[in-house]
């Protein structure tokens, strides 16, 4: 079958189209053909050589969307180890959700893992409610740009989206947020929400807008951190000391997709939740491309230069 392989750590240009074997299918796992798989930036981390115990060559891709072989049903998966840059996967069967036959392939896949993580960070971590004001950092993301909506979907008040440039924030604006604001412009948090503070924060780039948007918090705010993808050195830090914690009445929180993946009934529940919300018009994942096998290389390069816009796909059906 066809798939994109990773040889040897490195660029973009280390990931190469190539023949190779058909995954083998362990006991509580199924084959799925897959159709499309999305990138995110766990496989750069992965083709860069963040995990030097990753073995190698390995197949990137954590989200695929296919037909399951054995029952013939429309599934979408979490690959744990990878493998989604394939036609076909070997995908755990708790790892996997079925597809309502009214969500199409690109919006099942795009919403799924991204889309939990978004879901994740708004209502378990974030402990949201009705009326609350929400902020969410990286805002054009494929994680922020579906937090934005549900944050409107919960009954939050107002929204607040932070995005990088003009064209990233009049995206951010159509998505539905009330304010929309420039990373540098994290200061003025306090003052798009009535001089109290934003009630939650759901940050995914740490550094200095994770330091801004904790001097923007409301008494009792939150701000959650599902990771650190500011780019910049020292993103992954940012000191806290329990004297702003007690002076403010604030909280700092994690979320890992990890913990909903282990949960059956927590990912079946969550993924589901999505799924209607986008079959009822309130939640669709924007599509910023659909890449062949041979453009998966071009695809991390522009989503490491932050030129993409929501979710980036690849066609595995396509060599290209």
């Amino acid at each position: 079958m066809a798939a994109v392989v990773l040889r040897r750590f490195g660029g973009p240009g280390a990931l190469r189209v190539e023949q190779v074997d058909e995954p083998r299918c362990p006991r509580g796992a199924s084959l799925v053909d897959v159709s499309l798989a999305g990138i995110n930036f766990d496989d750069l981390e992965h083709r860069r050589g963040a995990d030097p115990g990753l073995p190698l060559p390995a197949v990137l891709g954590v989200e695929v969307v296919g037909r399951r072989r054995w029952d013939g049903r429309r599934v979408v998966a979490l690959l744990r180890r990878g493998g989604g840059y394939a036609r076909v996967a070997a995908a755990v069967d708790a790892h996997c959700v079925p597809v309502p036959d009214d969500l199409d392939d690109a919006q099942a896949v795009a919403l799924f893992e991204q889309g939990a993580t978004a879901y994740g960070a708004l209502r378990l971590a974030g402990r949201l409610r009705a009326g609350e004001s929400v902020a969410v950092t990286s805002a054009a993301g494929g994680v922020g740009h579906l937090a934005v909506q549900l944050a409107v979907a919960m009954g939050a008040k107002p929204v607040v989206g932070i995005a990088s440039t003009a064209a990233k924030r009049a995206v951010v604006a159509e998505l539905g947020a009330d304010v929309v604001l420039a990373p540098e412009q994290i200061g003025e948090l306090r003052a798009v929400t009535g001089g109290r503070g934003a009630d939650l924060v759901v940050d995914g780039t740490g550094g200095d807008q994770a330091r801004g948007a904790l001097r923007g918090l409301a008494p009792f705010g939150r701000l959650v951190s599902y990771g650190w993808r500011g780019g910049a050195p020292g993103c992954g830090w940012v000191d806290v000391g329990t004297e702003e914690l007690v002076d403010g009445s604030v909280g700092v929180a994690g979320f890992w997709m990890r913990h909903v993946v282990d949960d059956r009934a927590l990912l079946t529940g969550i993924a589901d939740a999505l799924f209607d919300l986008a079959r009822a018009g309130a939640l669709t994942a924007r599509i910023d491309r659909v890449v062949p096998l041979a453009g998966v290389g071009a695809a991390h390069a522009a989503f490491a230069a932050r030129q993409t816009v929501g979710k980036v796909l690849v066609d595995v059906r396509e060599v290209g």
